[in-house]
């Protein structure tokens, strides 16, 4: 019988995860007397090793999906505008495209979710349905026309991450990362490392953007699922894990991240596939790990001085939320998603998730985000807009 990929890599781990080198026995005084026996030494083999070979010749054999053109971001360019969405279906209309397009954003920033390549995935090591979702969405002309003019940045989450609420125990991370950076054309520094984060600094003195790009897949413990009940309310199947063990960044991640926040900027874009802030829910985010939520808050207030915003997506409605940490003042405008809405009523989904964090209703229709800087005023503005670019939800403040 012939075995899938998937399978044959599964046999093969089960195998070499039980090799064991048996330790030398000791020599025996007389000839005929059997070797003492001694406990085996493990011989650990990760997926990762497995299959890099597999992946290594699929490579050769296979076309990777590209985005397309893109121009580069000036290093030199003031911000005042960016834009920003989650939750990409690639069988789903693209025309937000040009309605973002008309904001004029300067940046536009691909958060997560950027296509839905697990949902049609039959367990094969190659992930040929994420694959496919990587060439379907590069063949939409209003995806590469926007992308032919707007300079983009992109991070992942768990749908184009290759399974739903994965994480570093995912088998098959190493080939989705080699689809993610091989479509949206990563950088060097991002190619070199396991992982997809990675950060910019633009703009003259006095008006430094520093956009960080969060992995919050690649590295991240797998999560504490909640033991059923019908009782339970549905608003998520996990629970919050204290252990001191468990992260979303990986230590690696974690080092990168304190060095980026020392580097001198003006004001600090910070993207987080899963909403940081709200702790409202039991679905994926920060709040499935406490420990490492209130190291990252604590990170974000010790940072070098600057104004500082979270962006983040995954939950199919969108939001502004609003925290005290430290005697600082933190904002995230979470938007999700571009075209794959759960709902469009407000008032309910709003009374589902009732939340002292968020600033104002939960909207669960179709959205996109905008974050202006007025450099002069020092004032930072996040606004939520739906699909027609009618404003949904608006927040200024200053830094």
């Amino acid at each position: 019988m012939r075995r899938s990929p998937l399978a044959a890599a599964l046999v093969a781990l089960a195998c070499c995860a039980s090799l064991a080198v048996p330790a030398a026995a000791p020599l025996s005084a007389h000839e005929d007397e059997a070797p003492a026996r001694t406990a085996p030494l493990p011989v650990p083999v990760s997926p990762d090793q497995l299959l890099a070979p597999y992946y290594e010749s699929l490579r050769q054999r296979v076309s990777l999906p590209e985005a397309g053109p893109n121009p580069a971001l000036a290093p030199s360019l003031a911000l005042t505008r960016i834009a920003f969405g989650s939750c990409n279906h690639q069988s789903a209309p693209q025309d937000y495209w040009a309605a973002i397009a008309a904001e004029a954003p300067q940046l536009f920033l691909m958060i997560g979710d950027n296509v839905y390549g697990d949902n049609a995935w039959d367990g094969d090591a190659g992930l040929e349905s994420l694959r496919a979702a990587y060439a379907l969405q590069a063949s939409h002309p209003e995806f590469r026309a926007f992308r032919a003019r707007i300079p983009m940045l992109a991070t992942w989450d768990d749908h184009d991450f290759g399974l739903n609420d994965a994480g570093a125990s995912f088998p098959m991370r190493r080939w989705a990362e080699t689809l993610f950076e091989h479509f949206w054309n990563a950088s060097d520094a991002v190619r070199a490392r396991p992982g997809v984060y990675d950060s910019i600094i633009t703009g003259p003195e006095g008006r430094r953007v520093q956009v960080i790009l969060l992995d919050t897949r690649f590295f991240r413990s797998d999560l504490k699922r909640a033991p059923w009940s019908k009782e339970r309310p549905p608003l998520g199947g996990y629970l919050p894990d204290e252990s001191l063990d468990k992260t979303v960044l990986g230590e690696a991640q974690w080092a990168w991240l304190e060095a980026e926040l020392a580097r001198p900027a003006d004001l600090r874009i910070i993207v987080s596939s899963t909403q940081v802030i709200t702790q409202a829910h039991q679905f994926e985010g920060w709040t499935n790990f406490p420990v490492e939520r209130a190291r990252l808050l604590g990170a974000l207030t010790r940072r070098a001085p600057s104004g500082v915003v979270i962006l983040s997506g995954d939950r199919h409605a969108g939001g502004i939320y609003k925290a005290e940490h430290r005697g600082q003042t933190l904002w995230e405008l979470t938007s999700s998603s571009l075209n794959l809405a759960f709902g469009s009523d407000v008032a309910r989904a709003s009374a589902r998730e009732p939340d002292p964090a968020r600033i104002g209703p939960f909207f669960p229709m179709e959205n996109y985000g905008l974050v202006d800087i007025d450099w002069k005023a020092r004032r930072l503005t996040l606004t939520l807009k739906d699909s027609a670019s009618a404003t949904l939800t608006s927040q200024s403040f200053a830094w």
